[in-house]
């Protein structure tokens, strides 16, 4: 395992979380009606599997980046930036970028997006805070 992270790595996480970004952004713009407004069930297995599977999608990168767990919480971060920014502009305008969505299921997909970075940028915390 590596000492830290190299200046490679860091390119190749904001370049990774902006895919992700993009990947998920159009998906939600097609899909997010059939989750964002459907039933409360399906919305609530949604919330709760978007998280993790996002958070497991992070740890797999860092895993194999071979990046130490005391530098997680800023391979995290960088790897959230680009959605975060992203989704502000899209949120600011979302029947622009998601056109499908109603604008009332925007507060639904922004909570997704709390809970989604949230959870993302904790595990990188706490894995960090461990480590040291």
């Amino acid at each position: 395992m590596r000492r830290s992270h190299e200046p490679q790595d860091v390119i190749l996480l904001l370049a990774l979380g902006l895919l992700i970004w993009i990947v998920g952004t159009i998906y939600y713009g097609l899909r997010g009606p059939a989750i964002l407004e459907a039933t409360n069930l399906r919305y609530w297995i949604a919330f709760g599997a978007s998280p993790l599977l996002s958070a497991l999608m992070c740890v797999a990168i860092l895993w194999w980046r071979q990046i130490p767990a005391g530098h997680w919480a800023a391979a995290m971060l960088l790897l959230a930036i680009p959605g975060m920014i992203g989704e502000a502009v899209v949120l600011s305008h979302l029947a622009v970028f998601m056109p499908r969505l109603q604008a009332a299921s925007g507060v639904r997909y922004g909570a997704f997006l709390f809970a989604t970075y949230a959870i993302v940028l904790g595990l990188g915390e706490v894995v960090t805070l461990r480590a040291r």
